[in-house]
């Protein structure tokens, strides 16, 4: 068999396992997520209580949860519903342009952790030029479409693809050029920020001129003997992320940057050097995201960190954790008593074009949190942090500082330290790495849950 051949049957065997997992876990993890009425949830430094200090006059119909009895709760569900949809989801996703180099169309089975430190980065761009008091104003009214089986959707997909490779009528998709987002007389500040709403997804988007997207990431892996296909570990995404941020072009983010530690060390000068970009600091201060690469413990998560894990999401600034559990990476970003609360970029979904005008949003935002027991998390992970400048850096290590301190643990996890890396002897990390986020080919996907399926108890 000649080499286009070959390329096709991979293809056609690509496109068939990932339809397969969807179309397996589309009834599989049709199941509801369950959040206690009497406990408050953390969500990225925003906390909310479920439980009403007296029940309303009238019955109120809530719609989006199923409730298990007739109480009626008020207090911050909505609230709590709107800031997790606004949350930027990154996903598996098919169709897209080949990522040059590979035959790679799609990062089913393997993308996964890219995903997630994708997610971790958009919210930390988000904090950036949004604020953390931004919500999505179409987030009330996500909701998974009815008027169709997931199941059947996906089963028509495959025949499809499957009859056109047969029949020769494949074409090669050609990456879309990025176009600029149309600047506008913004009149309100809805409008101004609907258009970096936009322009922060279309940064990710998977095609070439994207300088957060996967072509891009997969590129930047080469320098460290990675290529599409291969695992990508949390500490390995927090370089990439580094180093995409470092090149990119973009106007909007020549005033951001990123820092990943040294041996579970943040050296505080060399966070300043990070911000300002010359001896002028004043003028060119730099926002800088701090990605800290750590272990919870040796095989499994040490559960005397499950605190610290829990001050750390409690804090406004955190922009989540890279991680996950054996076999699979996760976005978490809050928790509820003894469970992370996360999005989960296993669920397949179609290549978007994002340079059609007005192209549609609903596919990067989850419209329903998962759950995961602390237990279960894997021990690698890396905590990212937002500072906006140099005081903002100052509050952070010294509040961080605290909660280090206060673990049960003989040792924290990491440290900051006044001075240079380079003060102590200290060598720069490799960017590679081997860790326990081992994947296979058995990655469970996430359907596209309906509000229905979000459970008080």
């Amino acid at each position: 068999m000649d080499a286009t051949g070959t390329d096709e049957v991979e293809k056609l065997k690509s496109k068939f396992k990932s339809a397969w997992r969807n179309m397996k876990y589309s009834w599989v993890l049709k199941t509801k997520t369950y959040f206690s009425r009497n406990s408050p949830v953390f969500l990225l430094g925003k906390c909310y209580h479920f439980k009403s200090e007296e029940l309303p006059e009238h019955s109120v119909d809530w719609p989006e949860f199923s409730l298990l009895d007739d109480d009626v709760i008020s207090g911050n569900v909505e609230e709590f519903r709107k800031d997790f949809i606004s949350r930027i989801w990154l996903t598996y996703r098919e169709e897209f342009p080949q990522i040059e180099g590979s035959t790679w169309t799609t990062d089913c089975g393997w993308g996964c952790t890219l995903r997630t430190g994708q997610m971790l980065l958009a919210q930390g761009l988000m904090l950036h030029l949004l604020g953390r008091a931004w919500v999505w104003p179409d987030a009330a009214h996500v909701e998974s479409s009815e008027s169709d089986s997931w199941t059947m959707h996906t089963a028509r997909k495959l025949a499809a693809s499957f009859e056109a490779s047969l029949t020769g009528e494949r074409q090669l998709k050609v990456g879309p050029a990025l176009k600029p987002v149309e600047k506008r007389n913004c009149v309100d500040d809805e409008t101004a920020n609907e258009v970096y709403h936009r322009k922060i997804i279309s940064w990710f988007a998977d095609c070439p001129l994207a300088p957060f997207g996967l072509h891009q990431l997969t590129d930047l892996g080469k320098n460290c003997g990675k290529v599409a296909g291969d695992w990508y570990g949390p500490a390995v995404v927090a370089h990439l992320l580094r180093r995409a941020v470092e090149q990119t072009l973009e106007s909007e983010l020549q005033g951001i940057t990123i820092y990943v530690a040294q041996d579970c060390t943040v050296y505080h000068a060399d966070v300043f050097d990070k911000q300002c970009s010359s001896s002028s600091c004043e003028r060119d201060i730099k926002a800088v995201i701090i990605l800290v690469p750590v272990r919870l413990g040796g095989e499994k998560t040490n559960m005397e960190y499950v605190d610290f894990v829990k001050g750390v999401l409690s804090l406004e600034y955190c922009v989540g954790i890279i991680g996950g559990k054996p076999k699979q990476s996760y976005y978490f970003l809050g928790f509820q008593d003894d469970s992370l609360i996360y999005m989960d970029p296993h669920y397949c979904q179609s290549f978007v074009d994002v340079s059609i005008k007005d192209f549609p949003l609903e596919s990067f935002h989850c419209p329903s949190p998962k759950k995961m027991p602390f237990k279960k998390m894997d021990p690698s992970c890396t905590i990212g942090f937002y500072c906006r400048d140099v005081e903002d850096f100052e509050k952070i290590a010294e509040e961080l500082t605290k909660i280090l301190k206060s673990s049960k643990e003989k040792y924290p996890l990491f440290t900051f330290v006044k001075g240079h890396s380079k003060d102590f002897d200290c060598p720069s990390i490799p960017v590679c790495e081997s860790g326990n986020l081992s994947l296979t080919d058995e990655n469970k996907s996430l359907k596209r849950f309906s509000t229905e399926d979000f459970v008080l108890l």
